[in-house]
This record gives C-alpha cells, sequence and structure tokens, in this order.
C-alpha cells in the first residue's frame, strides 16, 4: 500500500531534479505526445513508487531518465507544491543537485525529445512556475 492523504485516497507523488553544474541547470523538454504538460520545458524526475523515499525515487528516475548517478546525501531539498486538490490532488518536491556520476544524456526519448543546459537568465517557462522561482533563486543565492 502506497502512502495515503487524510481521506484515505492514494497520494500521486512526484520527484524533480535540477543538476546545476557551472551557473547552468539540466532541463528536459516533455514530448509534444506527452499526455501531462505536453511540449514543455522542466526538471527530470518521475513519480515515487510504494515504499520509496523522496531521495530514493529521485535517485531512481535521474538514472532511467538521464543517465546519471547522484549521492542522494547530496542532494538539496528546493520546494513543494500541490496541484489539484482532494484525490486529484499530485504533490511535487523538487531538489538541487550539484554532484553526480555519469554524463547526462536523453536516455528516455519516449518521455523527452531534448535536454539542454541553461543559465538562470535564459531559463523558458517550466511546467511549474513556482519551482522555475525556486531554481533561479538558488543559483542566484
Amino acid at each position: 500500500m502506497g502512502e495515503r492523504d487524510h481521506a484515505g485516497q492514494p497520494m500521486i507523488r512526484i520527484v524533480m531534479g535540477a543538476l546545476v553544474r557551472e551557473g547552468r541547470v539540466l532541463l528536459v523538454h516533455r514530448s509534444p505526445h506527452r499526455h501531462v504538460y505536453p511540449d514543455m520545458w522542466g526538471l527530470g524526475g518521475g513519480h515515487m513508487e510504494p515504499g520509496e523515499t523522496e531521495l530514493d525515487a529521485l535517485a531512481r528516475e535521474l538514472d532511467e531518465e538521464i543517465g546519471v548517478q547522484i549521492e542522494p546525501g547530496s542532494a538539496i531539498h528546493l520546494c513543494r507544491l500541490q496541484k489539484g486538490l482532494g484525490e486529484e490532488a499530485v504533490h511535487f518536491s523538487a531538489w538541487i543537485v550539484e554532484q553526480w556520476e555519469g554524463t547526462p544524456t536523453n536516455a528516455a526519448p519516449e518521455e523527452h525529445d531534448e535536454i539542454r543546459w541553461f543559465r538562470p537568465d535564459d531559463l523558458p517557462p517550466l511546467t511549474h512556475e513556482p519551482v522555475r522561482t525556486a531554481v533561479i533563486a538558488a543559483m542566484r543565492g
């Protein structure tokens, strides 16, 4: 059984990671055929599986999507947000990741059609504006 909300409904939880290096952040571009947030830039990540911690899920998702292995202890929590209410609610948690092994690559071409490094001043609109704002603040801070 996965985590449940106050009404006993299963919670949908998403983790996202902002890989940051040399003043730039790595973003993934969601394929136009994606059902949710098509044709938009965002952070790598995905759904937490039952029994996973946020950091375990983040490490798994970044390995699956962009082929990097992070040291979970090196990730710094960035922000949380919720979209929707009740059983429609989705809970997001974003992290800054500054240490990883491997070269980022688009390891999930069925999900993303491009990955690219951006400087804070050049950051495009993201799937979640509060995450974009937090990433820019963290990179400048």
